[in-house]
């Protein structure tokens, strides 16, 4: 897998209602020359999920955590804890880990801005950025921050929806020649979609320095 420089840990709701979301934003990180790292990239059933989420965290340098579903949307439903759980074992790597560790750089989204902080005051001083639910939006945030975090290679946000957009077309017009049907890609394990997405994908050029 990619240096630890280069691993970008994702850590999001994993569902299909959030697969319009963490499509741009896998591209985005993929694009700009770095590794999305995600709890499904692994499917061994003898693996503990904490310690799989551990071990992510400590191989990558940076995070991105999005708080939007820990909200209830109906009542009786539970909140969503593993985010935030996700983020302080995060926060904890680089304040308690060791000297590589101490260079993580942690980006948190929201829906919306302060939402969140409203329920978890010591997050009072983090910088959240909020995408509204919307995938353009997201996949602008992600950029700003590898751009101003990573120096990662300056492109504008609408010429990587674009590409974006124009990758995914690719991705299910390969499927149909290969003859999946409409069903078959419907019912794609995400993770494989994302394979063949980063297939089709070619990194920019890193940034001079």
């Amino acid at each position: 897998m990619a240096d630890f420089r280069q691993n970008v840990f994702v850590n999001c709701p994993l569902d299909a209602d959030y697969w319009p979301l963490f499509r741009p934003l896998a591209y985005t990180i993929r694009k700009l020359g770095f590794t999305p790292r995600y709890s499904l990239e692994r499917a061994d059933s003898s693996e503990v999920r904490i310690e799989k989420i551990i071990s992510l965290i400590s191989e990558s340098k940076y995070g991105i955590h999005d708080l939007s579903r820990c909200k209830a949307r109906e009542v009786g439903e539970l909140f969503r804890l593993n985010m935030p759980l996700e983020l302080g074992l995060d926060l904890g790597a680089k304040n308690y880990g060791n000297s590589r560790h101490q260079e993580k750089r942690i980006l948190v989204l929201e829906n919306v801005r302060y939402r969140f902080q409203a329920t978890a005051s010591d997050l009072a001083g983090i910088d959240i950025k909020a995408h509204s639910a919307d995938p353009f939006k997201i996949m602008r945030c992600t950029r700003d921050w590898l751009v101003q975090e990573a120096s990662a290679p300056s492109v504008s946000p609408s010429e990587l929806w674009f590409q974006f957009n124009e990758c995914m077309s690719r991705v299910f017009d390969q499927l149909r020649s290969e003859n999946y049907t409409e069903g078959d890609i419907d019912h794609l394990p995400e993770h494989e979609l994302i394979e063949r997405m980063d297939e089709l994908t070619t990194p920019l050029p890193p940034k001079a320095q």
